[in-house]
């Protein structure tokens, strides 16, 4: 018995403590101003800022913007929204307009990340190494970007018959340059002199290696919106996938020296289909030229320096090596693209070769489109939800059912301060879907209890006694609580991965409460009920504890010590004495008008 309680309390105080520690720390947050005591809501209950842009090429221009364009400018900003920490936000477009609603009051910085032009420039590699943020000890260690950067990205460019450049992928792309062996011993305060090639390490002045030591490329807000450096001098960048950063020289090609870019099946000299794909640049007769002297210049360079980096929106979106000069204004990027990674990479370089800009048409504060109205209606629901699941587990279970009340209880103020604090922490917005993924999560949580209760009601029809019947019980409701919550969890992630807009808050709190269900399952219903176990209301079956064993479909309850309540049916001790040939006390079956609870 003293064990069971140890066990219990010990449970019930680790789940205090966490209770605590998140409410300790939610005030924490409000105390230094960067927290709120409710959670931040999304567009569709807040309301927010409305910004309406539309795409215009330069005058002059002969080219045109399809859908492809405005989609791939759509991925642009969403990218730079989400590193920016802003939750929520709807982005789409309208005819030839692209309209991003930005929820509540979003700071300064967010609204000109949404105004800003992507730029696509081409600048040569001078120092790669890993993307993690490093001190002056660090850099002097050879860097290595992942290998999945480089077999996407790193290329070796090839000549072929048509005067065009295929790209194989090689080993020497993968490694990366010593920033401080060479480049550091280089550096100094002073910009190189005029007429320095761009390759040249002469770029890496001291500025510059400490924007690079510092930059950390695992940070999401480097990974996209990133505001591209001085074109006339050296400047850093991480890969779009994080995988790298580099030290690149001054720019030598922007968006208006490329022509087109598309992607295809690759073909290799003899005219048969490799199995791969390739992206494929067109240039124009100036980008050509261009091209041609700078991979004539870069070709006998040491890894990396014999790499081009291609820069759209701050991020390098490709970084190939070459190997031979490319004459004739085409070439072919290869390497272990996928069809969707080709024709991403040829979206981008399209995009960014067109002389695009995004003007802003119109900026206004909306309202909520659903609004506090919408909100009070889906509460009430999610109310009378609560209020039935209460009703239903008081006539079941009786005093039992109170359990069912205080574990939705404490499973609700988890889930509240849970979201209060991702609102803090990761900019979360709670949006009616997600309000709707919390009032499903009602009935989650109940089904958890109702599973475990009939286990243990079950165990008491057998002649258990309470506190076996909740052993044995807990045992087998514990593992299908946990397949049924692990198939939720993972519908979720499914979900969540798969879909956009609210159909992701939905899946984001469905999969939340499901993790608190488990954890309320384990650290609280469970123990209360080992605890009331002791009790004798609970334990002599009373009328009202829900364990009744008449409601159950049974005149006794077996206590132990050989003693028993009269019945008609013999108890699971009876069964077993009478198989092993031992007699076992019972009273008649018929008659029995001694009052409930008397004993033997």
């Amino acid at each position: 018995m003293a064990r069971v309680k140890n066990e219990a309390r010990r449970a019930l105080t680790w789940l205090g403590a966490i209770v605590v520690g998140l409410y300790g720390a939610l005030a924490i947050g409000v105390l230094t101003g960067g927290a709120s005591w409710t959670p931040s809501l999304a567009l569709d209950l807040a309301g927010g800022r409305e910004i309406v842009l539309a795409p215009t090429l330069a005058e002059g221009s002969d080219q045109t913007i399809d859908q492809a364009d405005l989609d791939q400018a759509v991925d642009i900003i969403r990218r730079r929204i989400d590193a920016s920490g802003v939750a929520e936000a709807e982005i789409s477009t309208q005819g030839q307009n692209i309209v991003v609603a930005l929820p509540g009051n979003p700071s300064e910085e967010t609204v000109d990340l949404v105004r800003q032009s992507a730029q696509l420039q081409f600048r040569p590699v001078l120092v790669a190494g890993s993307p993690a943020a490093s001190t002056a000890t660090d850099a002097s260690a050879t860097a290595e970007p992942s290998a999945s950067a480089s077999a996407e990205a790193s290329a070796s460019a090839e000549p072929s018959a048509d005067a065009s450049a295929s790209a194989e992928p090689t080993t020497e792309a993968s490694a990366s340059a010593e920033p401080s062996a060479d480049a550091s011993s280089d550096a100094s305060s002073t910009e190189p002199a005029e007429g320095t090639d761009a390759s040249s390490l002469d770029w890496i002045t001291d500025d510059v290696q400490a924007k690079y030591d510092a930059l950390d490329c695992t940070d999401p807000e480097n990974l996209s919106g990133v505001t591209p450096g001085d074109p006339t001098k050296a400047d850093v960048a991480c890969d779009q996938d994080g995988f790298a950063k580099y030290i690149l020289g001054p720019v030598e090609m922007d968006g208006t020296d490329v022509d087109t870019a598309t992607s295809g099946p690759e073909y290799n000299s003899t005219g048969s289909l490799t199995g791969r794909y390739e992206v494929r640049l067109e240039l124009t007769n100036d980008g050509g030229k261009k091209f041609a002297d700078i991979t004539g210049r870069i070709k006998d360079l040491e890894s990396p320096r014999n790499q081009f980096a291609m820069v759209l929106d701050g991020v390098v979106i490709s970084a190939p090596s070459v190997s031979t000069s490319i004459t004739g204004g085409q070439a072919s990027i290869t390497g272990s693209f996928t069809q969707e990674s080709a024709q991403q990479l040829a979206n981008q370089l399209k995009f960014g070769a067109l002389p695009l800009t995004l003007e802003v048409q119109s900026e206004q504060q909306i309202s909520a489109t659903l609004g506090a109205d919408q909100l009070q209606k889906g509460l009430i629901a999610g109310a009378i939800g609560l209020l039935l699941v209460v009703i239903y587990s008081l006539i079941q279970y009786r005093a039992l059912g109170l359990v069912t009340v205080g574990s939705l209880a404490i499973a609700g103020a988890i889930t509240y301060v849970l979201i209060a604090l991702l609102s803090w922490t990761i900019g979360y917005r709670l949006s009616l879907a997600g309000v709707a993924g919390l009032i499903v999560a009602i009935g989650v949580t109940a089904d958890s209890f109702i599973v475990y209760f009939e286990r243990v009601r079950d165990e008491l029809r057998e002649g258990r006694s309470l506190q076996a019947a909740i052993d044995h019980g807990w045992r087998r409701a514990r593992r299908t609580i946990l397949a049924s919550d692990a198939i939720n969890i993972l519908a979720a992630v499914v979900l969540y991965m798969l879909a956009v807009g609210g159909v992701r808050g939905f899946a984001f709190t469905l999969g939340l409460t499901t993790l608190v269900d488990i954890l309320v399952v384990f650290l609280f219903t469970h123990p209360i009920l080992m605890l009331l176990s002791k009790r004798p209301f609970f334990a002599h079956g009373h009328k009202w504890s829900g364990l009744d064993p008449r409601q159950l479909g049974r005149d006794t309850m077996y206590k132990g010590r050989g003693r028993i309540v009269p019945t008609g049916q013999p108890t699971l001790a009876e069964r077993k004495a009478a198989a092993a040939g031992i007699g076992a006390a019972s009273a008649p079956a018929q008659d029995d008008t001694r009052p409930e609870g008397e004993e033997n």
